[in-house]
Parts: structure tokens; C-alpha cells; sequence
């Protein structure tokens, strides 16, 4: 079965990227990443922190409600998948070039650095980022009114978890495409080609938005005002944060790693004939 081999090429690529990340020594990549999840992350806490409170009394009011609730979800939905799809797009010359190291390290392929080539990838990166972002947005209000409508609590329903499944697919879309941008496909055959793979897609996707979106408390890295008093539960309580927080950083980095990996085990990279040999 096509989706299923496809899944576990995605799922091999990361263990696979992990090895290849020490053995090249590719690790300081994770910087730039880490210092953009502060960000995130800091922004996200104080999203986090407001809510909207309204109380029914009659009908006008709950329907009111019900628009406050949507509007609320709407923006928390769009603002936390969008940062997801943010990191891609401002980490966009870093993945590229990732991409490239990591490809010719796999085949021998060598693509000479291009200043038009690195901004016409860019804005095709912000082009599919920003066209799966609406497509994910979409699959997500239709399965949100079909869940709101049947279900009490909108989550509690099955068919909500699909978002997650749909989330996975777009994100791996647009580490996938940076490949496929190489070997010549325009943004259709792109398309027709992830949805041809789409085990490949949600593997690579579905790692990376795990990782992104660990429970890091920024926090326990900065405060140590309890330390004199529990010293061992303030350092047991930083290095387990501050390993969730290295795994948000590596996400985008394996992503687009294990990407390179997958491809090449899947269309033999090697034989792009728009790539020079060393």
C-alpha cells in the first residue's frame, strides 16, 4: 500500500536525520530556531492569557455568544496554526540551503548558491505556505460547525481529530515542496504530487508538529528566584524545559532534513538532472 510505505519512509527520514545532524555536524543550525521559539512562544503566553467572557441569559445572547466563541476560536486557531507555517516562511533560506547541504551530502548534487534562485524560492514558499494555510483553515471551520452542531464540546467529537491529520499533511506539503522545487515542478505538479504521496507528507508533517508544539514554559528557563529554596527541583524543572525547548527549535530543521532524506529514498535524487555533479 502506497500510503502506508510512504508513511514509514517519512518516519525512517527522521531517525535517519538525527544520525546525519551528529555525524556532519550540522547541530548549529538550531540556533537561528531557537531564538525564533523564544519569540513564538513569548507571543503565545500572552494570546494565551486572554479570553472572552460572555453570559447567556436569552436567546439574542446566546446566539451572540456563539459568534464571540467562533470569533475567539477562529483567531486562537488561526494565530497558533499560523506560527507553525510562520517558521517556515521566515526560516525559508535557511531550510533551502539545509535542504541543499543535506542533498548533496545523500547524492553529490551540488546547486551553486543564486541570489535570484534563494528569492524566487522564498516567495514560492510563502505562495504554498500561505495557500495550505487557507486550505487547512477551510477543512477546519467546515469540521468545527459539523462538530459544534452535533457534539456538546466540538472536540469530544471524532471527526474533529481529522484536523490534526489535515494539519500534518500541509505542514509536511511545504517542507516537501522545497525538494520538489528543485526538481523543476511548478507549484501544480507539486500539488499532484504530494497528494500522490501523501503518506510521505503526513509523516513528515505530523513529526514536525509534535515537536512544535511541546508545552515549554519559558518560565523555568528565566526564573530562578526559588532556587536557594529547592535548588534540585529548580534544576530538574529548567533542563526538562529546556530540552522540550531544543525540541521545538529542531523541528524545523529534522522536518526539512528527514524531508531530503525521504525524497531521495523515494525518486533517487541523484538523477535530478538539474543539479551539478561533484
Amino acid at each position: 500500500m502506497r500510503f502506508l510505505k510512504n508513511f514509514i519512509f517519512g518516519i525512517k527520514a527522521y531517525i535517519k536525520a538525527i544520525k546525519l545532524i551528529f555525524e556532519y555536524k550540522l547541530y548549529w543550525y538550531l540556533i537561528i530556531p531557537a531564538a525564533l521559539m523564544l519569540v513564538i512562544y513569548k507571543l503565545g503566553a500572552m494570546i494565551k492569557g486572554h479570553h472572552i467572557d460572555v453570559d447567556a441569559e436569552n436567546m439574542n445572547q446566546i446566539i451572540w455568544q456563539l459568534i464571540y466563541i467562533m470569533i475567539e476560536i477562529s483567531i486562537s486557531m488561526l494565530l497558533m496554526k499560523f506560527s507553525k507555517y510562520l517558521v517556515v516562511i521566515i526560516l525559508s533560506p535557511l531550510i533551502s540551503r539545509l535542504s541543499i547541504k543535506t542533498e548533496k551530502i545523500l547524492t553529490g548534487n551540488k546547486y551553486p548558491f543564486n541570489l535570484t534562485q534563494l528569492i524566487h524560492d522564498i516567495k514560492r514558499s510563502i505562495r504554498i505556505v500561505v495557500r495550505n494555510f487557507m486550505w487547512e483553515y477551510c477543512f477546519f471551520l467546515i469540521i468545527f460547525i459539523v462538530s459544534i452542531l452535533g457534539w456538546e464540546d466540538p472536540k469530544s467529537s471524532p471527526i474533529f481529530y481529522l484536523t490534526f491529520l489535515i494539519g500534518f499533511f500541509y505542514y509536511g506539503f511545504a517542507f516537501l515542496d522545497y525538494i520538489n522545487e528543485r526538481r523543476r515542478l511548478d507549484i501544480v505538479e507539486s500539488i499532484l504530487f504530494v497528494r500522490k504521496n501523501r503518506g510521505l507528507a503526513i509523516a513528515i508533517g505530523s513529526i514536525y508538529s509534535l515537536l512544535i508544539l511541546v508545552p515549554v514554559d519559558l518560565g523555568a528557563l528565566f526564573d530562578w528566584s526559588s532556587f536557594s529554596v529547592e535548588p534540585l527541583k529548580m534544576i530538574s524543572r529548567f533542563s526538562w524545559h529546556l530540552f522540550l525547548w531544543l525540541c521545538a527549535a529542531a523541528a524545523p530543521i529534522l522536518a526539512i532534513i528527514a524531508a531530503t532524506i525521504a525524497m531521495d529514498d523515494l525518486v533517487d535524487l541523484k538523477s535530478n538532472k538539474y543539479s551539478e555533479k561533484i
